[in-house]
């Protein structure tokens, strides 16, 4: 028997939490990442939240997964982008 290849059922609502330094165009430059892989994101839905010493920004932004395809490459993306320190 084939393990499947993700435990998830697409389509899904997928929260992804990024978190980067604060700096200005910070939240823009992520916000462009999102839609380009996952158009349908309501911008208005983005969540930030400033670390306790305002170093650090997170952003929660909960799309619609369409595919395991469609998170890896949002994920990649993400990740390799200068800005970000970490995702989740």
């Amino acid at each position: 028997m084939n393990e499947p290849e993700t435990l998830l059922e697409f389509p899904c609502s997928f929260p992804i939490k990024i978190m980067g330094r604060t700096e200005d165009g910070f939240a823009s430059a992520m916000l462009e990442v999102v839609l380009r892989h996952a158009p349908d994101f309501d911008s208005a839905t983005l969540v930030m939240k400033a670390s306790s010493g305002n170093k650090y920004l997170s952003l929660t932004c909960t799309i619609n997964a369409t595919s395991k395809q469609q998170l890896d490459d949002l994920y990649r993306e993400i990740t390799a982008h200068p800005m970000v320190v970490m995702a989740l």
